[in-house]
């Protein structure tokens, strides 16, 4: 079935009303560490509506919680904002009282520059864990951003740069739909390639099923007309089955947030969710839009983990509930071992069927089906069945899985629950880009 929308060139401000600029202002300092040696590359963005936009947003529900988390969350709560500010190369992370001060401080530096309310700014950032904000390079960033601001394509590509930390490319989606017969535009930009594992909610809260998580950041922007709570849902239910499913090494950190901003600049009839003559089709079109957004960028954020060579979907079905379900997809997608072995292109049943088997699903080894396939592939080749080796050869299963991407099938056989999580290889690239060195302090992370 063609999907009611189409992949249009652009980035955060192809929607009609945004603008956006990304500047270099020496966050981290030169010569300090990881991502430093990247030179002048962008590292502090701003983000801008014409008009006033509907916010949403769902933040890291780690307990050590990032300043900018802690001033962005109740503004998200708010129905509308304006701007967000970013910055890469300091999460502003485990820094008491000044961090929240220069939080605050960044988005009210803003808010002067662009003539708006303190509360209609919200902020992100992401890099370093416990270092302060150097607030006076900051605050000349901001200067030199908002002098920039800008509709172009470049000027989201800029944003989009000024975000990336261990990323090696930039992440962003632009998409065209026809809401009530006006052309709507949404877009996307997001960064992330370690401590991957989100599970963010709106309020802070963690959920039941959702683990610790991780540094990730994603902007998403729209020109269509919407209710705020409505886009409130819309992008929970979105990042429920994107960002939320993604693993790379299963850690966690302090800042994850998702940001939407909706300004209604498209001019269609305001989405509500609520049903109504041609409203409820609207709405559907539209949340089956964010959700192709939203899990576009997730799975560029796997794509592009650190060391990753194999992107890998794991698609567990027959578990008694989807709490279960969700539990052995995240225990197998989160294995060293299994991960390890993938990195060499070998399908270690074994290694898997462990991991099934300690994690908090109801496994019964006898009723367990295990097999591969081509990325959404109809043909599995199975290595398992009622948990006895396959006649399918070793040597074919290790032909697919040394392939850049593939699925895992695993089916339970025990209920009608079925969870996916995307994940990826844990290769020797990964350790040594993350191991440091205590005698060489620019060898050292975030």
């Amino acid at each position: 079935m063609r999907p009611p929308f189409r992949v249009i060139p652009g980035s955060i401000t192809a929607p009609q009303g945004f603008h956006a600029a990304g500047v270099f202002c020496d966050i981290k300092r030169l010569g300090t560490g990881k991502g430093s040696e990247k030179g002048q590359k962008r590292d502090l963005a701003i983000l801008f509506s014409r008009v006033p936009a509907a916010v949403a947003g769902l933040f890291t529900t780690n307990q050590i919680c990032a300043a900018p988390v802690r001033v962005s969350l109740p503004r998200a709560q708010q129905p509308m904002a304006q701007a967000v500010v970013l910055n890469s190369g300091n999460a502003n992370a485990c820094t008491g009282r000044r961090g929240l001060l220069d939080a605050q401080a960044m988005t009210r530096m803003v808010a002067q520059r662009l003539g708006l309310p303190d509360r209609s700014v919200l902020v992100c950032s992401t890099g370093r864990i416990g270092v302060p904000m150097p607030m006076a390079n900051v605050k000349r960033g901001i200067q030199a951003a908002a002098d920039l601001l800008g509709n172009g394509p470049e000027n989201g590509h800029h944003l989009a740069e000024a975000i990336m930390t261990s990323d090696t490319r930039p992440k962003e989606v632009a998409i065209e739909l026809k809401l009530g017969g006006k052309p709507v535009c949404i877009a996307g930009v997001a960064k992330g390639a370690g401590m991957i594992q989100p599970g963010m909610s709106p309020s802070g809260e963690r959920p039941p099923v959702v683990p610790l998580h991780a540094t990730m950041l994603a902007l998403i922007t729209t020109d269509a007309a919407i209710d705020p709570p409505w886009l409130k849902t819309a992008l929970a239910n979105s990042v429920a089955s994107s960002f939320n499913r993604i693993t790379i090494d299963g850690d966690m950190s302090t800042n994850d947030s998702v940001i939407a901003l909706a300004n209604g600049l498209a001019g269609n009839a305001h989405l509500t969710g609520a049903d109504g003559p041609g409203r409820s089709r609207d709405s559907a079109v539209f949340q089956a839009a964010l959700d192709f957004v939203c899990l576009e960028l997730a799975k560029m954020m796997v794509r592009d983990g650190e060391g990753v060579s194999r992107f890998v979907t794991v698609k567990v079905f027959g578990a008694r509930s989807y709490a279960e379900a969700d539990a052995a997809a995240r225990a197998v997608a989160n294995s060293a071992l299994v991960k390890t072995s993938w990195c060499g292109g070998d399908p270690n049943w074994g290694r898997i069927l462990d991991a099934l088997g300690y994690s908090a699903a109801k496994v019964v080894e006898e009723k367990v089906d295990m097999g591969y396939s081509l990325p959404d592939g109809k043909k599995v080749l199975y290595s398992l069945k009622g948990g006895q080796p396959t006649a399918t050869s070793f040597k074919t299963l290790c032909t697919l899985v040394a392939r850049p991407e593939f699925d895992l099938h695993i089916h339970l056989h025990l209920g009608k629950s079925n969870a996916v999580v995307y994940t990826a290889d844990l290769t020797e690239a990964y350790v040594d880009f993350n191991k440091g060195s205590v005698g060489d302090p620019s060898a050292m992370g975030g």
